[in-house]
């Protein structure tokens, strides 16, 4: 029983509409090579319900995530709630038995990684299909022909990709027209790649392709909840050691960056990472924000990003606060 109401976006020329935060399960996939540690799975299920509860309308989750467990704990979480849900996974990272992950998009590993997704979240089709990452070994134009081949075959309603450059995404939209990217995209990610904004979420609005942009809180930092303290007690193989982002100068200046953000989000009654998630929403690219949660509380604590939007005043004096740190 949805509990909110919450604003929707059309995915895309002719797409689906789509609330403005979709749920990400990287976190729910639990350990390997770049997860964020162990993480319990009734309580993973419990999250992804409360976020339909709250009016949540789409998850997004990808094989690689846990090694196919995050698929697996979506698929029971989402059993009696599937026509309600907008579900998108990915394909193009495989893993062996020595649980070694590499990239793959050449057209029969597609075909069959798209099998295996649909057996682990025990569906008939999946809503939206995206290319997680590029292949330099294989040609866009196969990959994307496998994709097509699935829509044609209705084993996936939409195809999308993540991760993709402008250059990849015109070649793709040539041949079929692209539903959605999802790129990285939050107030800090901006500050060292610039071009997401400038260059591939402006060509994104241009030709109607829809944008689901992951990390608004850049894993957390965007919180106001993160200092050294908490760094230090985060599990060993949580792959944020290894982000620029927690890294110095980056991590301090980040900190420094939310404290100032704290009288903007103070003045809308609205915590710091409510204003992380509304800030993103700001951009006329995007369509829906990917906001990750390992426990119903989290989910409690990211709806309110989204059913507001901040004055042109404010989205001015973050940039101010942004370039008075960081430049």
């Amino acid at each position: 029983m949805m509990e909110n109401i919450m604003n929707t976006r059309q995915l895309g020329k002719n797409g689906p509409y789509i609330t403005e935060i979709g749920l990400g399960t990287w976190a729910i996939g639990g350990p390997w090579g770049w997860g964020w540690g162990p993480q319990d799975d009734q309580q993973s299920i419990e999250t992804i319900r409360r976020a339909f509860d709250l009016g949540i309308n789409w998850i997004d989750t990808a094989p690689v995530y846990g090694l196919g467990h995050s698929e697996t704990v979506v698929g029971k979480a989402v059993k009696g709630y599937r026509k309600e849900i907008f579900l998108a996974t990915k394909c193009g990272l495989v893993w062996d038995d020595r649980r070694r992950v590499t990239n793959n998009n050449q057209p029969q590993s597609i075909k069959k990684e798209c099998e295996n997704s649909l057996r682990r979240l025990s569906v008939d089709y999946i809503d939206l299909y995206q290319i997680h990452w590029p292949d330099s070994r294989t040609s866009v134009e196969e990959s994307w022909g496998a994709m097509i081949q699935l829509k044609k075959e209705g084993k996936v309603r939409y195809i999308g990709v993540s991760n993709f450059d402008v250059s990849l995404l015109q070649k793709c939209h040539e041949i079929e027209p692209v539903q959605s990217l999802q790129p990285p995209y939050s107030m800090l990610h901006k500050i060292l790649y610039p071009e997401v904004e400038k260059e591939i979420l402006s060509w994104c609005k241009d030709h109607d392709v829809g944008v689901v942009a992951y990390g608004p809180l850049q894993a957390g930092l965007l919180t106001g909840n993160f200092d050294e303290k908490r760094l230090a007690q985060l599990p060993k193989d949580d792959w944020r050691h290894r982000s620029e982002f927690f890294k110095e100068p980056m991590f301090s200046k980040s900190l420094q960056f939310t404290k100032q953000l704290k009288p903007i989000s103070d003045k809308y009654t609205k915590s710091l990472t409510e204003l992380a998630i509304a800030w993103v929403l700001m951009n006329a690219s995007i369509t829906s924000a990917i906001v990750g949660a390992r426990q119903p509380k989290q989910i409690d604590a990211n709806v309110g990003g989204a059913n507001w939007r901040l004055t042109q005043l404010d989205m001015d004096s973050i940039s101010r606060i942004s370039l008075s740190i960081f430049e």
